[in-house]
């Protein structure tokens, strides 16, 4: 008897304890997919009796990452280029070294996907804008001034136009906090930039006047350079029929030339520590896993955001990419009936 009684005083301070721990998370501003994750994360990590996570949302995610890899913050959203950089020491990461960034990267590991955005070109129709052809000589808002947005705002212009920022056409960087109002103000001819469907961007930019927005031509999508940066770390392809790509909005035109939206998809994650204990890193996942048709309904564009999507191409996983999976979400996600391929696993 006294046996089960200490067995079952255990589990209760075992469950007390699990449901006590208080976590730290860092992610983007609200509106976009990667911060929704993340609050929806902390939702039902609380919900569920799992963790409390404290979310500061508006961080610069550079900082994230690298806080997560040092043990400063226990989960971060991150856009999968960052902790390729940080493990070659490059970009943003350039003064710890090669050897320092590879070091700190190998401390990170992945909780589940999401898509950030897909990039496409917009412009008011008043700019007089006619598509990728007529971004020469123009003013291109592209991203903030460091980071993964406007390396990969630039390749796509130079993959699609051939253009090169400072020669065949201006940047305009701001920060995230600034978009809208640069994007309204004139600061700009055109915008290129990861949008949603629908995209908060957007929507309120419409309050300003009607606009269009171009996808990939398709030739270009399908050639072989364009097709060899899709595989970059944190990118991938993305393909959409336009019947499905809803701006959510009057005032908004798409243009496709067949009927398929295509672009570069930013893809990134919620990430931990590889430290993270076992059980905490499969408890968090599976309740992300549980609670996806409830995420996806939590906003427009969520349902095209992908969640719940682990296949290795459309996830950025494996290649190029040197982050894994943790060994608690791989457990939760091949128990959830998913698939895991090899290369994304933990050593």
């Amino acid at each position: 008897m006294k046996s089960l009684l200490t067995l079952a005083l255990a589990s209760v301070l075992a469950s007390s304890a699990q449901a006590a721990e208080n976590l730290t998370a860092e992610t983007a501003s609200p509106g976009g997919s990667i911060h929704l994750s993340m609050v929806h994360l902390a939702e039902i990590a609380a919900e569920k009796g799992i963790a409390n996570i404290q979310v500061a949302d508006g961080q610069t995610l550079t900082n994230s990452v690298q806080n997560v890899a040092e043990g400063k913050t226990d989960i971060a959203g991150t856009p999968y280029i960052l902790p390729f950089l940080l493990a070659k020491g490059r970009g943003p990461y350039s003064k710890l070294g090669p050897e320092k960034g590879a070091e700190l990267a190998s401390n990170l590991r992945a909780l589940y996907p999401v898509t950030l955005g897909i990039f496409a070109l917009y412009a008011y129709d008043s700019k007089g804008v006619k598509g990728w052809s007529d971004l020469e000589g123009r003013s291109i808002y592209n991203g903030p001034p460091r980071g993964a947005a406007v390396t990969n705002a630039r390749a796509v212009i130079q993959l699609t136009t051939g253009l090169k920022e400072g020669d065949g056409y201006k940047g305009v960087q701001v920060n995230w906090g600034q978009a809208v109002k640069t994007i309204t103000d004139g600061s700009a001819d055109a915008v290129v930039l990861p949008i949603l469907f629908p995209d908060s961007r957007i929507t309120q930019a419409l309050a300003s006047g009607s606009m269009t927005v171009w996808s990939v031509p398709k030739e270009k999508f399908e050639s072989d350079p364009f097709q060899k940066y899709l595989r970059a770390p944190g990118s991938a392809p993305f393909t959409l029929p336009a019947s499905d790509a809803t701006l959510g909005e009057a005032g908004v035109t798409l243009v496709t030339e067949d009927g398929t939206f295509r672009g570069l998809a930013t893809i990134g994650g919620d990430i931990v520590s590889k430290n993270m204990s076992f059980d905490l890193a499969k408890a968090l996942t599976k309740a992300h896993i549980d609670t996806l048709d409830r995420l996806k309904s939590k906003a427009p564009f969520a349902r095209h955001a992908g969640y719940g999507i682990v296949d290795v191409v459309k996830s950025g996983m494996c290649g190029p990419n040197p982050l894994k999976y943790h060994a608690g979400a791989v457990a939760a996600w091949e128990e959830a009936g998913f698939k895991i391929e090899d290369c994304a696993k933990p050593e």
